[in-house]
């Protein structure tokens, strides 16, 4: 995570401007045009699609529990098979699906604006204000994100919100990090000092100036980390922290097919591949949108 922030605010320290005056129609056409991009933003839009979808394109309740169909092979009924307690396992990677990136979309954008808004402030007004959050920072990242949201997640017991709590608790530091970093190399440009120039509020200078060109690294930092998310909320569900039986959710569906490994591999295989594909989706997208948007790589 501190790696692919670095990369990216030292990328925008001196194309930010260009980036949110002049780059924007030209990055979103080159977007389309980027091969990477596209095959990320096809398996990201495909598997929002099935999430959206589930209540049609499921064959079966995900939680209806068939015991004489446990541990069937897939078929006509069951494309991908049953699991232990008869359960269609299609239907419940379909239904995982909305409350996996579901999650992780609530997460980040609660992320984005504790982080964005906190590094914003921090970075403009500098001083004790910077003091402040830069320390509550500093203590965060100090400690292993997945660690410290699995201590924040047991100390509020199980539950798909608590893993949302203990992820974003963690999550946000270091996109105010970047943020702070991006506003303290915008705020001493000629356009900010133009507008200080003319009584213009510091609130507007704040949303209006500053934040639509320090941007589009901050986007790209989502969408490379939220692969990360989804991965953490897995984990936390598979640890028995996260959605709770007979829920359907990814983590926990690889928690379900532990103890049948060996008799029936597909329990964790099907789950697992799920997992394995977006996220692979939003990493291919976000390393189109950093080569699309990074002023050093665009043409």
């Amino acid at each position: 995570m501190a790696t692919r922030s670095e990369i990216l605010l030292e990328h925008d320290e001196q194309g930010g401007e260009r980036l949110a005056h002049g780059g924007r129609p030209g990055a979103f056409r080159a977007l389309f045009r980027h091969p990477t991009a596209l095959v990320g933003l096809a398996i990201v839009g495909a598997m929002a699609f099935v999430a959206v979808a589930a209540p049609v394109l499921s064959p079966a309740d995900p939680t209806d529990v068939d015991a004489a169909r446990r541990l069937l092979p897939p078929s006509a009924d069951a494309p991908l098979g049953t699991d232990n307690l008869g359960r269609d396992i299609a239907s419940r990677i379909m239904w995982g699906a909305r409350l996996s990136l579901g999650t992780a979309a609530l997460a980040t954008t609660l992320i984005l604006t504790i982080g964005v808004g906190l590094g914003l402030v921090s970075g403009y007004y500098g001083g004790l204000v910077d003091d402040l959050v830069m320390r509550v920072v500093d203590v965060i990242l100090a400690f292993p994100a997945l660690i410290l949201a699995l201590a924040i997640v047991g100390v509020l017991g199980p539950g798909i919100g608590s893993v949302m709590i203990g992820v974003v608790s963690v999550a946000w530091a270091d996109y105010a990090r970047v943020m702070r970093g991006l506003v303290l190399a915008a705020r001493e440009r000629q356009y900010v000092e133009a507008a200080r120039a003319t009584g213009t509020p510091n609130a507007r200078i704040l949303l209006r100036h500053l934040l639509p060109n320090v941007f589009p690294p901050i986007v790209v930092l989502a969408s490379l980390e939220m692969g990360g998310l989804i991965l953490a909320v897995s984990a936390l569900s598979f640890l028995g922290l996260g959605a709770q039986p007979p829920t359907p959710e990814w983590g926990a569906m690889l928690n379900d097919g532990r103890a049948f490994i060996a008799a029936a591999p597909q329990l964790m295989i099907y789950p697992g591949l799920a997992i394995s594909v977006v996220v692979v989706g939003f990493n291919l997208l976000g390393d189109g949108l950093r080569d699309v948007l990074d002023p050093h790589t665009r043409r």
